[in-house]
Order: structure tokens, then sequence, then C-alpha cells
């Protein structure tokens, strides 16, 4: 039997893979797969500490660039968006737990192999997203600071706090700050707790992995808020001596995050087919 050839002219199509399936989990799966991360950092712990000293190296730069440059008052916002971008270097961490899991070799080459692959991949895409919202929230702080505080130029950091904790405008401005910072951390965790791990695993369009992250959060919303909300509370508790707690508590988040994902989503091309 001769199989024919397509005829001149003609284009192939490949068939679109079919979408992810979510899978709806508890608060139970999220303290599993907490488990599951801190286990992944004590198999590997020297990895998981370079990655996070990373971000507490950098976080101390950005707040110390803020002040010097007479910004004191982007110091937080910048620090907090610092550690956001997180997901980033997290592509290691998740590398790392998807080797553990797969018992394959755990090694420096591979994970940096795995780490700088993805400028040429569709994970780079996401970097467009974070930035755009991270420009988002430095804009609404800079207005609610002239609403609120007018624009004054402050000396230092201290009396920036001082002017903010000590008056009744200050008090507000932290406020209505804080809340729409929580708005817009909850949407760049929406769109990127799935999407991350999804496509340094997988060869789809960050179009999908967002919206497949969407679907994540809302499928599960309880389980899904309480990680954003344990992920904000350790970021802010691990900034406070001097991002020294990133070094640890950061690998963590990445390792969990990972099995997190894992139980969130599946792909039905990789099931065995049934009858």
């Amino acid at each position: 039997m001769v199989q024919q050839s397509p005829s001149p002219g003609t284009v192939a199509v490949t068939a679109p893979l079919p979408a992810p399936i979510v899978n709806k989990i508890t608060f139970n799966d999220v303290v599993d797969a907490l488990a599951s991360g801190i286990d992944d950092f004590k198999r590997a712990p020297a990895y998981g500490v370079a990655i996070g000293a990373f971000f507490a190296v950098g976080g101390l730069l950005v707040v110390l660039t803020a002040s010097a440059l007479n910004m004191s008052y982007l110091s937080y916002p910048l620090a907090v968006g610092f550690v956001l971008i997180g997901p980033f270097a997290a592509v290691g961490l998740y590398e790392i737990s998807r080797r553990l899991s797969a018992d394959e070799e755990v090694s420096l080459p591979k994970i940096l192999g795995t780490m700088w692959a993805q400028k040429s991949r569709e994970l780079s895409w996401m970097a467009f997203v974070v930035l755009f919202i991270q420009i988002m929230w430095m804009y609404q702080v800079r207005l609610l600071l002239a609403l609120f505080l007018g624009f004054k130029s402050f000396a230092s950091f201290e009396e920036f706090v001082v002017q903010v904790v000590s008056t009744p405008e200050g008090l507000m401005f932290l406020a209505i700050g804080h809340l729409v910072g929580a708005a817009l951390s909850l949407v760049l965790f929406t769109l990127t707790v799935v999407s991350f791990p999804l496509l340094m695993e997988q060869d789809r369009d960050f179009i999908t992995a967002m919206i497949t992250s969407v679907r994540a959060v809302v499928t599960s919303p309880v389980p899904m808020i309480g990680w954003a909300v344990i992920v904000t509370l350790t970021v802010l508790v691990s900034m406070a001596p001097g991002f020294l707690g990133l070094l640890v508590t950061l690998p963590i988040l990445g390792h969990t995050t990972w099995h997190l994902y894992k139980r969130c989503v599946r792909f039905p091309e990789q099931e065995p087919a049934q009858a």
C-alpha cells in the first residue's frame, strides 16, 4: 500500500493539543504540597539557598537604590515587586522538584540549562505580564502618594515612615495603597500560579497557560487563595530581617508551587487511552 504524498502547495496542519484538565483541590492538597516542598528543599538545599540568596541580595539592593535616589516611598513596593518576579528564578526550583520526583539526576548544569532555555520559549512572554502589573503598581503608589501626601520630598525612609504612620492622610494612603496592592497581587497570582510551572514543563502557548492558571484558581478558590495568603505572609516575614529569610522560604515556596501545580493540572495526551 502506497502512502500518497500531499499535493504541491498544500500545508500540513498540526492538530492543536487538547486543553489541560484542571482538578479541584482541597486545603489538604496545599498542606501535602507544602510538605513535599519542604522535603525537596531538604534533599537539595544548596540549590535552593543559592536562588534564595540571589533574591535576598537583589531585594536589598532595590531598597538601597530607591533610598539613594530619594525615592524612599517606593522602597517597600519595589522590594515586594522584586520578590514577585520570583517565578522566573523558580524555574530552577521547579526543575529540581521535577527531577527529584522522576528520580533523575540533579546537577547544576542541567538546572541552569533549563533556566537558560526559557529565554526562547513561551515562558519569556510572561515577563511582559509581570512587568505590566509591576508598572501599574508603581503608578498607583505614586498617584496615591500625590493624592494623600502631596508632592513632598522625604530626606530619608525613616521620615517617610513617620509621615505615613503619624498623620490621618498617611494612614489613609497606607490603607488604600495596601488594598490596591492586594488586588494587583491577586491578579498576578491568579495569572501565574500555574502558568509558570506549566510553561516550564510543557510546550504550550502562554495564553493557554494563563487561562489554565485562572481556571485553577476559579475551580478551587478557597485553597488557592489560602495558598496566596500563605505566600504573601511568608514573603513579608522573610523580608523583615534584611531579606535573609528568603534564603529558606523562597525555595520552599517554589518547590511547593510545583507540587501544587501537579495536583491541579493534568494533560489528556499524557493519560493512557481508554476503550
